[in-house]
């Protein structure tokens, strides 16, 4: 199918340019993505079958975005929906949802096919077909329910037979007390609802045995009338025999005889199941038979796969979830009991509605460009592609001579504005289709610089700087960079110019600051935008700190001197052994020096210096050392004594010369004097340090502040210390006044959506300057709003603007005020109102697999008006939900991947091969995550496996060897068979040739033959899967060697150590002699007949709990010797006898894992059972 003729020449020029055609990438720019027109995409709508609830309105989800806005339409069973004629229908504003009122309407009356269309003047988007149903729950026929009369033993099966609902109910089986009925491997519930007895027992008997049938959509549960079941033994149905025909015992008094066991469910010895690809399968096997057969499945033609399969109802029903190609093939159940056995085939065909293998994907294009739109789709039967251009039948659609159309693949040359339109890609079989839409948007823009102008760069000297030119255009922009003036363009060293538009200065240099003009040109204009680079002198240490030595209670400076830029402000930062100083006072950091007084030995350490500025860092260190100080006879020094005299003069508002007498320094001179204050009137008894003076000085000129009763008081400081404070001066009051400053760290952010928290921090009676401290909030909503509202507020440090519209700037600012005035004009600061949760949720959500372990997620950004706050990123949320390692729990934990705003793609590492995974996507702002995209799934290839969980050597002999090995923890795929290589190791220069046996994925042990006879082999094993062989174990062993080349033998008897032996043996023996000789003279005679009398014959005794051990066996016959038990498997140990109940093959679990199995041992027919508790090792029989 082609609108322009298919040449040669036409296809090969496309083939050509197929690797190097890209389509227009329009940047992630709020601005610039609502300027640019665009044709209707659908980014929501209802599912294809959807079930709706008779009671509330029926609600058709269909929304589509586009510039300009799209306008709607519907179609309803193939006609146009004309919802103006019909009250009862209304359409969303803004939005094609359908909202249809069933208020005193038959729901079924608005049954039907909808179709939603989303057109404007680019094109027009459909959506799938949306069938509406009623569900449906309707009333249980009217029957009349007989008693049932049941023998003992026999099988029995009671039908549910529910009402037929949309969707189907669920059924299960209570009592008359609403309790469900308890259900075995005897009894059980089949696939169709009905109750079904592989054989009835006495307990059966009760009169209400009722089923219950729940509809999920109306939530409503129905009831079928009970039934009576009544189970007769021998004995009673002889005794009504009796009183009929005046005869006893008619039947005998035996039970019912046991069977085989024969299928209930299903009916016929094979049977055939069609199932659809990712849907869940269930098959189901019912047998009868006395005892009860056990149920087992396998698969004739393959394996059942352990990650998606499972046994429900007691191993009667297999489910295997996500059904794929692979699970088709010939399943066979078998029920078996003492009796018999009998088996029934299902042959499982596994068919597939159509699933996308690469799904058309939108395409903007510059006029006179060439592009593709793909559209592959899987399926079984393969799928049918048809094409629809603006909802139309591309056959039936206006020629375009740049089209043409090549079964899943249109393509595009030399496209023209007018090219613009929606395509629909329809792939269809017998059980289901796939649509979607895909736009071919032509755009003819001129550029436009989208990076912020007159945006300043600033980097170290010989760092790489990145100048931007972010820019846009249709046909794509040429960017050319310029510096300074016009006059030429940039080329060659140092210059590297970027794809995308950056310029890059692999290591900048003085001369390289200035400005700079990238200028983008195409056919339809020119845009241009300046930056600025700022090259920086790096940040150096100079003079870092050096290694000292220093006694104890002596002081130690560290000198940290740096050069940096004059433009940077750095920030000094002092750590000890990498992490913080200690808190406190001995530890004074300045500009440039660390000093440490009064050292101790925890002092001791290394000592960094780190200079950070807002571009670089550096730093450096040095140990200090600290020993003990050497005693000797010295001046003693004290501390000073304290000041004196202190006097108040030249009187002002805002300062006073303050004056004093040192005391006696004490052979230590004066370093400084430290004055402090007190504030009588509002915190009395409290000093504050207010200025230091050298220790040369004796008056000092204070800076005061309004408002405060100062009292002053003066310490002098020496090498030993500080003196005692001196007498406080007389106080002086200073005037009130307004405030001389606002408050500082004045923010303003939302706390909800709706609303603008404006905190500060408060002024300190300090700074408050008179009584009555108050606070003048003032705000605006910015560009919106022209005059200020204001609140004044009492001294709090917060206050709470209600009503805001969300996330929105708004002009804030806090003024001090108090009786005698205001402060100065505040500044204005910037603030937001509140976050509120995005609304929408990122969409083209799309998966493609790299490689087995690696994943990369792409998806459309959400609109910038859904954010509703700042967009802090996207998150991918992941789970494995089927893999080959499954004995590891964590391997199903959901796992979130986080990405920057910016991305719309990003990578999922460390994945497990040959597993299947689901995601979905949000978009989150500072309030937190938007709502979930629609979940995808994707599957990991299989990898090479890893190694085999074992490998060892559990048998040699004279020429063969025999090797054992476990498959590996991590198969990553399915194994398909096993390398063993080995060869002859004797020595290191004598390496044998390496021989290799390849080996199935059942083996896990061979033995080798015809190997030679004393001789070292090494071994390699290594698993296989589609992948490749994984890496491999290793092992060495030794053949046996020739019993004709071992050494003559040495006489045992002549060596010292079997003379030393025997003699020691023989002195043992000795002494136990004399002892029982010893013991028999004490106690008399042993009641040895008494006691075999008492208990009889031994080998008729049953054995003691305590006895565990077994007797000898005779050399002749190998029986055991009277009074020993063996058990069938051989003998039972003591510590073994736990795990022995847990590895038991025939060990009786309940489905939920309880243990239902007996202790005692099984008595065969025949026997006599003994009335004795149950010994372990009978339990450990009944088990083997």
């Amino acid at each position: 199918m082609m609108d322009r003729p298919c040449d040669g020449r036409f296809t090969l020029l496309l083939m050509f340019l197929g690797p190097i055609i890209t389509a227009l990438e329009v940047p992630l720019d709020p601005k610039l993505l609502e300027e640019l027109p665009q044709p209707p995409t659908i980014i929501h709508q209802s599912p294809k079958d959807f079930i709706i609830d008779p009671r509330d309105n029926v609600v058709i989800h269909c929304e589509a975005k586009g510039k300009p806005h799209p306008r709607f339409s519907w179609t309803r069973n193939g006609t146009h929906f004309d919802i103006d004629k019909d009250p009862k229908v209304t359409m969303k504003p803004h939005s094609g949802t359908l909202v249809i009122d069933i208020s005193g309407e038959k729901a079924d009356a608005y049954e039907g096919v909808y179709q939603c269309t989303a057109r404007n003047e680019l094109g027009t988007a459909v959506s799938n077909n949306i069938i509406i149903r009623q569900s449906r729950s309707p009333l249980w026929s009217k029957e009349k329910i007989h008693p049932i009369m049941a023998q003992e033993g026999q099988s029995l099966i009671l039908q549910c037979r529910p009402p037929a609902g949309l969707p189907p109910p669920i059924i299960f089986w209570m009592d008359n007390n609403f309790q469900r009925l308890p259900q075995s491997r005897r009894v059980s519930q089949g696939l169709n609802g009905d109750l079904y007895f592989s054989n009835v027992q006495r307990e059966d008997s009760r009169n209400d045995y009722i089923c219950y049938a729940r509809f999920p959509h109306t939530q409503t549960i129905q009831q079928k009338q009970p039934i009576s079941v009544r189970v007769l033994n021998m004995d009673s149905i002889n005794d009504t025999m009796d009183a009929f025909f005046n005869e006893t015992d008619l039947f005998g008094d035996k039970p019912d005889e046991e069977r085989a066991p024969t299928f209930m469910v299903p009916t016929d010895s094979d049977s055939t199941k069609l199932v659809l690809r990712g849907q869940t399968l269930e098959m189901e096997c019912i047998a009868d038979g006395l005892p009860t057969p056990e149920i087992s499945w396998n698969k004739l033609s393959g394996e059942i796969s352990n990650v998606r399969s499972s046994f429900l109802n007691f191993h009667k029903t297999l489910r295997i979830k996500d059904v794929s190609e692979a699970d088709a093939g010939e399943y066979r159940c078998t029920a078996r009991n003492r009796h018999g056995t009998v088996h029934h085939n299902i042959r499982v065909t596994v068919k597939a509605a159509p699933y996308w293998i690469s799904a058309p994907r939108n395409l903007v294009l510059a006029p006179q460009d060439s592009g593709v739109i793909t559209c592959r789709a899987g399926g079984h039967p393969k799928p049918t592609i048809s094409w629809s251009m603006n909802g139309v039948p591309i056959e039936n659609a206006p020629q375009d001579l740049s089209r043409m159309v090549e079964d899943d693949t249109i393509m595009f040359s030399e496209v023209q504005t007018d090219s613009s339109a929606v395509y629909q890609c329809n792939a269809s079989n017998d059980y289901g289709y796939l649509l979607a839409n895909a736009f071919i948007n032509v755009l003819a823009e001129p550029p436009r610089v989208l990076t912020p102008p007159n945006k300043v760069y600033q980097v170290i000297m010989n760092r790489p700087a990145l100048l931007e030119c972010v820019s846009f255009g249709s046909p794509i922009p040429t960017i050319t960079w310029f510096k300074e003036s016009r006059s030429s363009t940039l080329e060659g060293d140092p210059y590297v110019f970027h794809l995308n538009g950056t310029l890059e200065i692999h290591a900048s240099q003085t001369q390289n600051s200035g400005k700079y003009t990238c200028v983008a040109r195409n056919s339809l204009g020119i845009s241009e935008n300046h930056v600025y680079l700022e090259v920086k002198e790096p940040t150096r240490i100079l003079r870092p700190p050096e290694y000292r030595v220093i006694q104890r209670n002596r002081n130690v400076v560290f000198e940290c001197k740096v050069k940096h830029d004059p433009s940077l402000v750095p920030v000094t930062i002092w750590m000890k052994d990498n992490g913080e100083l200690p808190d406190d006072d001995r530890f004074r950091v300045d500009s440039d020096r660390l000093t440490i007084t009064d050292v101790t030995e925890d002092d001791a350490g290394l000592y960094t210096c780190i200079i950070n500025t807002t571009l670089d860092e550096d730093s450096a260190s040095a140990f200090l050392t600290v020993v003990e100080a050497t005693p000797t006879p010295s001046v003693i020094y004290e501390k000073p004594d304290a000041p004196t005299d202190l006097e108040l003069t030249d009187h002002d508002a805002r300062s006073v010369q303050l004056t004093w007498t040192p005391g006696d320094e004490h052979s230590s001179p004066i370093k400084k004097f430290l004055i402090q204050y007190e504030d009588g009137l509002h915190q009395g008894g409290v000093w504050h340090n207010l200025t230091e003076v050298p220790g040369t000085k004796t008056t000092a000129h204070l800076k005061l502040s309004p408002y405060i009763h100062y009292s002053f008081r003066v310490l002098a400081l020496n090498d030993v210390g500080f003196s005692r404070p001196s007498v406080s001066s007389r106080q002086y009051k200073t005037s009130p006044a307004a405030p001389d400053e606002n408050p500082a760290d004045v923010k303003a952010m939302g706390t909800e959506h709706n609303n603008l928290l404006i905190s500060w921090k408060p002024l300190t009676h300090l700074q408050s300057n008179g009584p009555g401290l108050q606070y003048k909030v003032m705000w605006r909503q910015q560009d919106v709003e022209t005059e200020w509202t204001s609140v004044t507020v009492a001294n709090v440090a917060k206050f709470l603007v209600s009503g805001t519209p969300t996330f929105v700037p708004y002009e804030v600012m806090v003024q001090a005020v108090n009786d005698y005035g205001d402060g100065p004009k505040p500044a204005v600061i910037i603030g937001y109102s509140g976050e509120d949760f995005p609304s929408a949720a990122p969409d083209n959500v799309q998966v493609q697999v790299l490689n087995s372990t690696l994943a990369e997620v792409q998806w459309t950004p959400v609109p910038p008006k859904s954010v509703r706050g700042r967009l802090r990123g996207y998150k991918i949320h992941y789970r494995c939900e089927r893999s080959p390692q499954r004995h590891h729990s964590h391997h199903c934990d959901q796992m979130t991947e986080i990405f920057n705003p910016n991305k719309t793609r990003g990578k999922l590492p460390n994945l497990h091969p040959y597993s299947a995974y689901s995601l979905y996507v949000t978009a989150f702002n500072g309030k937190g995550e938007g709502p979930v995209s629609s979940a995808h799934h994707f599957e990991t290839p299989e990898g090479v496996p890893g190694f085999p969980s074992f490998f060892r050597v559990v048998g040699s002999d004279f020429d063969s060897l025999t090797l054992e090995w476990g498959p590996p923890h991590h198969t990553n795929g399915r194994l398909t068979g096993y390398s063993l290589k080995y060869q002859t190791v004797n020595s290191s220069a004598d390496v044998g040739v390496l021989e290799e046996l390849e080996l199935s994925s059942n083996h896990s042990s061979v033995t080798l033959h015809n190997l030679k006879h004393s001789t070292r082999y090494k071994f390699y094993i290594s698993a296989k899967t589609q992948k490749g062989f994984g890496p491999a174990l290793t092992e060495e062993a030794l053949t046996i060697i020739q019993k004709a080349m071992v050494s003559p033998q040495v006489d045992i008897a002549t060596q010292g150590w079997f003379i030393g032996l025997m003699s020691a043996i023989a002195l043992l023996i000795l002494i136990l002699l004399i002892v029982c000789f010893i013991k028999r003279n004490k106690g008399g005679k042993y009641p040895v007949k008494e006691k075999e009398d008492a208990h009889g014959d031994p080998e008729i005794q049953p054995m003691k709990e305590d006895d565990l051990t077994f007797g000898e066996y005779s050399d002749e016959d190998h029986k055991p010797l009277k009074g020993s038990r063996t058990p069938s498997t051989g003998t039972v140990k003591r510590d073994e006898s736990d795990e022995s109940l847990v590895d038991s093959g025939d060990t009786q679990f309940n489905e939920d894992g309880s243990f239902i199995g007996q202790y005692s041992g099984r008595s065969e027919r025949g026997t006599h059972e003994s009335s004795e508790p149950p010994s372990p090792v009978n339990a450990m029989n009944s088990f083997v």
